[in-house]
């Protein structure tokens, strides 16, 4: 038995919404997805995904992508990425109510792995606009959009103590983290996202959001402070699962 992850898959059976043109990568990613996943992922493992999953905007409009997911093997666990418009954060519970015994929908709650709880939310960075010199230096950024960032960075904090919450008065004490957006921007080196990550002495944590080769520096990675960060963007593992546990 062991653990999964792997990010934005951008599913598009009935959305007219192709990935071709963000790199040859993505030319029939959806065959590399499905599979990359047979070959690492058994039956008795976890696989979690680490949001965007489909393009569609209604459930009705994505119910072919989330049916190609559930086809995969392994129990599958969703996050929400900032691309999931079909997901209403409020209406997790009835989401999980539909595709129970198929599907598990992570927000708000928590998912059992062995001894370890896995709590999630989408998360947010504040990715600019950035000011910079004519030496690509920043030398300012956009305040108002920097203060709308802190706002929704509050709300998804506020989410993921819910769902620390919830594991720790199970009797949780290990925990695997997962988001959306990484933990922190291109100017940070901590975070609201890596303080709670220490706070509860979490072994990892798992993120994806960064497409293309000039973007999967934008968070850390390896290990820092004791925590394992992990990028499992689809096109930065080439749309094979990385192992997080085993």
């Amino acid at each position: 038995m062991a653990l999964y992850a792997l990010g934005d898959l951008h599913l598009s059976f009935q959305a007219d919404k192709p990935m071709d043109g963000f790199g040859s990568i993505w030319k029939h990613h959806e065959a590399k997805i499905e599979k990359y996943v047979n070959r690492r992922v058994k039956p008795e493992d976890t696989l979690v995904l680490t949001g965007d999953h489909s393009w569609g905007r209604k459930l009705s409009e994505c119910r072919e992508d989330l049916a190609f997911i559930e086809a995969l093997p392994g129990r599958k666990i969703l996050l929400r990425g900032n691309h999931d418009y079909f997901w209403d954060a409020k209406k997790t519970e009835r989401l999980n109510e539909l595709y129970q015994g198929r599907l598990f929908f992570l927000q708000n709650n928590y998912a059992v792995y062995r001894d370890y709880a896995l709590v999630g939310t989408k998360g947010y960075t504040f990715e600019g606009p950035f000011y910079l010199d004519r030496r690509g230096r920043v030398i300012g950024w956009d305040q108002e959009r920097e203060r709308q960032a802190r706002k929704l960075v509050e709300r998804e904090m506020g989410r993921l103590r819910e769902s620390f919450r919830k594991a720790e008065e199970a009797g949780f004490r290990k925990f695997i983290l997962f988001l959306h957006y990484p933990p922190t921007s291109i100017l940070e080196e901590t975070s609201p996202f890596t303080e709670i990550a220490e706070e509860y002495g979490v072994s990892a944590v798992v993120y994806s959001h960064c497409h293309g080769e000039s973007r999967f520096g934008d968070s850390i990675r390896g290990k820092i402070r004791g925590i394992r960060y992990v990028l499992v963007s689809g096109d930065y593992l080439n749309f094979c699962p990385e192992r997080i546990l085993e």
